[in-house]
């Protein structure tokens, strides 16, 4: 079988920036040991995988060790696939998902995705957290991932964590985050239980951040880096229970795999 496969960078404003993730179009779904392989063959962050169904697309994320339940960065990378190969003609996709229905839409060069909120709560810092860093972080937040913050932006930039002490937390990763002062906050994302030493852009962190962020600061709308050695931006906004996350993609391949 040959299969239609994309190499997308997200939240990019130009290549070799920002997140790349693959995107493979799939007639119908495949075996979990199947997608898990084409991920893992692929080693990139995330591979998202997309079938047309009569409800529009359906949607699945695989790191190169597991799936995942929601994946920002593959989201943006599958609806430019989308806008620009699939259908042309739309303004806006609806992916459906183990998170629920995702919504994106388009203006211009600029995508714009609609998620669930996902408010982290305060929690005790974890030893192995603790362990991880030079530096004490201010705060430490739990949701999918544990969110630690730091008093300065440098500390987010300089940080080398061990990333031995970060595989034993219990939750998907780790994200670090500070008030910036060229943007409303900065960001690094790190998740090696995954096989994703560090991430370059990681919009699900962003499901979380951008709650705890927009209370701290007084904002709904807000721009944000995630200071990954690639980088990108990432602009914000918070509405109700939801979360809007807008950035640019840009195509770096397009071809076919056999399996």
């Amino acid at each position: 079988m040959k299969l239609t496969m994309y190499q997308i960078d997200a939240f990019a404003d130009r290549r070799f920036e920002g997140n790349p993730a693959a995107v493979c179009l799939l007639p119908h779904w495949l075996d979990d040991e199947i997608m898990q392989a084409i991920a893992q063959e692929n080693n990139l962050s995330e591979t998202a995988f997309v079938v047309e169904s009569k409800r529009g697309y359906e949607i699945r994320w695989f790191t190169p060790a597991r799936e995942v339940d929601l994946c920002g960065h593959a989201t943006l990378a599958s609806a430019h696939v989308v806008f620009n190969s699939l259908n042309r003609g739309v303004e806006e996709v609806v992916f459906q998902s183990r998170s629920g229905p995702l919504k994106v839409g388009r203006d211009g060069d600029l995508l714009e995705m609609d998620f669930p909120a996902q408010p982290p709560q305060p929690c005790a810092l974890p030893a192995a957290v603790r362990n991880a860093f030079d530096e004490a972080p201010s705060h430490c937040l739990r949701g999918d991932d544990f969110i630690v913050v730091f008093d300065s932006e440098n500390a987010i930039a300089s940080a080398r964590p061990d990333l031995q002490e970060i595989q034993k937390l219990p939750l998907r990763g780790l994200a670090i985050t500070a008030k910036s002062e060229a943007y409303d906050f900065v960001m690094r994302f790190f998740a090696p239980r995954f096989g994703i030493d560090e991430d370059p852009v990681t919009g699900s962190a962003f499901t979380q951040l951008i709650p705890y962020w927009s209370g701290v600061l007084g904002k709904r709308s807000m721009v944000a880096r995630q200071v990954s050695s690639r980088g990108g931006d990432v602009r914000c906004e918070m509405q109700g229970d939801r979360v809007k996350m807008a950035g640019r993609a840009a195509t770096y391949f397009e071809g076919k795999i056999r399996i």
